[in-house]
C-alpha cells in the first residue's frame, strides 16, 4: 500500500471517529433506552420474562385498574375532606436527598425525617448529582437497553418518578423506582437510576409529590413534583435539613 492510500485511510479513520464523538456529544447515554425515548404512560406486561445480568427473571404482575379504582376512591375523599390547602403545605416542604456514599436516600417533611433506606445507584452508569425535582409518575413502565452483557429488558418496572434539571433533561430518563430483579441494595447496581425495593418505592411513591391523580401523574404549577438533592455525601444532623457536602 504506497504513502498517498495510507494517508487517505487515516484522514478516513479520523473523520469516522469525530463523527462518532459528535453523535454522542449530541445524543448523550440515556439512563435506559425505551424510557428516554417515548414511553411515559404506565404499561403492565404481565406474564413476561425480565432479563438481567444475563439471567431470566420472573415478572412480578400488576393490576393496573384496581389499582386506578383505588386512587379514584381516595381522591374523592381528599375532595370531599377539603383538605387541599394542607396537602400544598405539606408538600411545598417535601424534600428526597440520596447520599451516593451510603447508597442510602431520605425523605424530609422540612426538618423532620419520614423515611430512610438503602438504595442502589448507578453502577454501569453514573447517576448525576445536583439539585433535581420530580416531573412525572408512573406507576408502572418498561426498560431496556444496554447489550451483550449489559443487556437489560425489565418489564413492569414499579414507582418510577423520573426527575430532571438544567444539565439533567427530561429526555435522559433518570429516575427513582422500584427493582425486583436484584436484592442487593446498599450497593451500586444501576445504569444510572436509583433503585429501591418495591415495597420501598412504593413507600416513597405515595408520599411524594405530584400527589398521584392516575397512573400517570406529570406535576404541574397546582401540583408540583418533589426537591430532590443527590450528592456524593450527605450530612445529617438532628432537627435539620440534611445538608450536601460534596
Amino acid at each position: 500500500m504506497n504513502k498517498l492510500a495510507l494517508a487517505s485511510l487515516s484522514v478516513l479513520f479520523f473523520l469516522i471517529g469525530f463523527g462518532l464523538v459528535l453523535a454522542i456529544a449530541n445524543n448523550p447515554r440515556c439512563a435506559n433506552s425505551i424510557s428516554c425515548i417515548d414511553e411515559l404512560e404506565a404499561t403492565v406486561e404481565n406474564n413476561q420474562t425480565a432479563v438481567f445480568l444475563g439471567e431470566e427473571i420472573a415478572v412480578p404482575p400488576i393490576d393496573l385498574t384496581q389499582e386506578a379504582l383505588a386512587i379514584n376512591t381516595l381522591n374523592q375523599e381528599k375532595i370531599l375532606g377539603d383538605n387541599d390547602s394542607q396537602q400544598e403545605t405539606e408538600s411545598n416542604q417535601k424534600h428526597i436527598y440520596v447520599d451516593l456514599s451510603k447508597q442510602t436516600v431520605y425523605a424530609y417533611d422540612g426538618n423532620q425525617p419520614y423515611f430512610e433506606t438503602l438504595v442502589s445507584t448507578g453502577k454501569w452508569g453514573r447517576t448525576p448529582t445536583g439539585e433535581f425535582t420530580i416531573w412525572i409518575k408512573i406507576r408502572s413502565t418498561k426498560m431496556s437497553g444496554g447489550s451483550g452483557n449489559d443487556y437489560y429488558y425489565l418489564p413492569n418496572v414499579p414507582y418510577v418518578m423520573y426527575f430532571y434539571n438544567d444539565q439533567t433533561p427530561k429526555a435522559r430518563g433518570y429516575g427513582l423506582h422500584g427493582a425486583y430483579w436484584h436484592n442487593n441494595f446498599g450497593h451500586e447496581m444501576s445504569h444510572g437510576c436509583i433503585n429501591l425495593r418495591t415495597i420501598d418505592a412504593k413507600t416513597l411513591y405515595e408520599w411524594a409529590t405530584p400527589i398521584t391523580e392516575s397512573n400517570t401523574t406529570y406535576a404541574s404549577q397546582d401540583n408540583p413534583g418533589t426537591p430532590l438533592t443527590i450528592c456524593n455525601a450527605v450530612e445529617i444532623k438532628e432537627g435539620q435539613k440534611p445538608v450536601c457536602l460534596e
